[in-house]
Formats: structure tokens, C-alpha cells, sequence
């Protein structure tokens, strides 16, 4: 495998940025790695970070460059600081940068593919409802998504008096709109896809039960449910830390459709 540092300009941000970028590579006399690489456009995994973390997360925290080894698949990881994936009121166009500009810029730099069948996006706890909110609002674009321990239910989320703390950031992010039944609403999204009987890419969820986002987890759970859309739901003993996700990453990408 190649591994990547990234630093590239935004014209979305307006602002230098990065991203971390996993490239499959065929070898056969790498000790200790079974690497493969079967196309020249790359089936490509967007894997999103959580509020606290970076672009650099994912690679630092987990062995996600050994479990995509042998699977040919690479991976991007973006950096968007603490903006939940979303157009700030009062910052930057990350909704924009990510979605539009990034996939755009990763594929004019490395042999990536823009077929919707080889695409999957993923992410942890902020990067879950990114990750969500991608395959959703264009679900065009990826055969699958996964979020871990995600944040899921924002609407409620960010009226939650527990979490007083967010408070300032969730004003930067959203400003003063409520957000429930809008395009930044997850649970919106997925009764929205029933209702117009959209495409609707296969969504991966797992939370553990003493996370502090089980209760959000558990709300999206049941509105996929009602609306009957395509939910593979795990749940188990599990906080809101590293070694559950190092799991659950490996789990994802054993059930996501790829062909081996």
C-alpha cells in the first residue's frame, strides 16, 4: 500500500488544507502483507473523523491500512475540523469542500474511480452523521455507508441540555435554525427517501450500549425502520473509544458489497 500525505488548496474553504490517502499497491514479497490491487481505477472508501480528530485519525488510532490491503480499496480521509460536515453559518463551506470539491480534487491526483458501484463513505461519531448525510442527500454516488457510534439524530442532539458545553459550536455551525426536518436532519433524509422511493444506498450502524450517542443511535434505528429502509443495525457492549471502532471498521468492510 502507498500512504499519502495530502496538502493541497481549497477553493470551497479558501484555505490550505490536507487529506490522508490510502493507495492499493500489488506486491508479493511484502513480509507480513497480502496486497492487492486489481483495476487501474481504485474502488475508493471516503472514511470521515470524529469532532476531536483530523485527517491523520483513522491511520494513527486504528490498522486501517492493513485491513484494505487485500481488499485492493482506497481510502481518503479528509480534514474538516469540528464543522459536522456542513456549510457553517459562521465559517467555511465544508458541506460544500467535501462533497463537491474533494472527490473532484482526490480523483484529479490519484487514479480513483467516480463509478457509484465502487464508492462507500464511513465514519465515527461526527463523521457517522457526515458519512450518513452524504450517501442520503446523494445516494447516486455510493453502493454503501456505514457509520460508527455516529451522531444520528443532530435535531434532537443539539437541544439536548446535557451537552451545554456544544453549545458554541453547534451556533458557528447552524446559527440560530432548527434543524429538524431539514436537509441536515438524518431522520428527514431517511423518511424523505421513502417517501419519493429515491435509490437508496445500504446503510451500516453500529453503537455501543454504554455510549453517550446509544439514545441517538436507537432513534435512527427506528425511523429507518418505519420508513423501511435498508439497515444492517449492530449493537453490544461498547463505549464511545478506539478499540470499539478499530473492531467495527473491520466489521464494515467485511459486509460492504465488494467484490474480492
Amino acid at each position: 500500500m502507498a500512504f499519502i500525505t495530502c496538502n493541497f488548496f481549497s477553493e470551497a474553504l479558501g484555505l490550505s488544507t490536507s487529506m490522508t490517502v490510502i493507495l492499493p499497491q500489488q506486491t508479493s514479497s511484502q513480509i507480513g502483507m497480502n496486497n492487492r490491487s486489481s483495476q487501474k481505477l481504485h474502488k475508493t472508501l471516503y472514511l470521515l473523523h470524529g469532532f476531536s480528530d483530523d485527517d491523520t485519525i483513522w491511520t494513527r488510532r486504528t490498522s486501517i491500512e492493513r485491513y484494505v490491503a487485500e481488499l485492493g480499496l482506497a481510502v481518503v480521509m479528509p480534514n474538516v475540523h469540528q464543522s459536522f460536515y456542513t456549510d457553517m453559518e459562521y465559517g467555511n463551506k465544508y458541506w460544500t469542500f467535501l462533497t463537491e470539491e474533494l472527490p473532484a480534487i482526490a480523483r484529479s491526483f490519484f487514479p480513483l474511480s467516480d463509478a457509484r458501484e465502487d464508492n462507500y463513505v464511513a465514519g465515527l461519531s461526527m463523521g457517522g452523521y457526515g458519512a450518513f448525510k452524504w450517501a442520503l442527500r446523494h445516494p447516486d454516488r455510493f453502493a454503501a455507508a456505514g457509520s460508527l457510534s455516529g451522531a444520528l439524530d443532530m435535531a434532537a442532539h443539539i437541544k439536548d441540555p446535557a451537552i451545554t458545553h456544544m453549545k458554541p459550536y453547534f451556533h458557528l455551525i447552524y446559527g440560530e435554525k432548527d434543524i429538524e426536518g431539514t436537509d441536515e436532519d438524518l431522520l428527514h433524509l431517511v423518511a424523505e427517501h421513502n417517501a419519493a422511493s429515491m435509490m437508496k444506498p445500504p446503510l451500516y450502524q453500529c453503537c455501543g450500549k454504554e455510549d453517550f450517542l446509544y439514545h441517538d443511535n436507537l432513534a435512527f434505528r427506528d425511523a429507518c425502520e418505519a420508513a423501511g429502509y435498508p439497515l444492517t443495525y449492530v449493537e453490544g457492549p461498547g463505549s464511545h473509544e478506539w478499540g470499539y471502532w478499530d473492531t467495527h471498521i473491520q466489521s464494515f468492510l467485511k459486509w460492504i458489497p465488494l467484490e474480492k
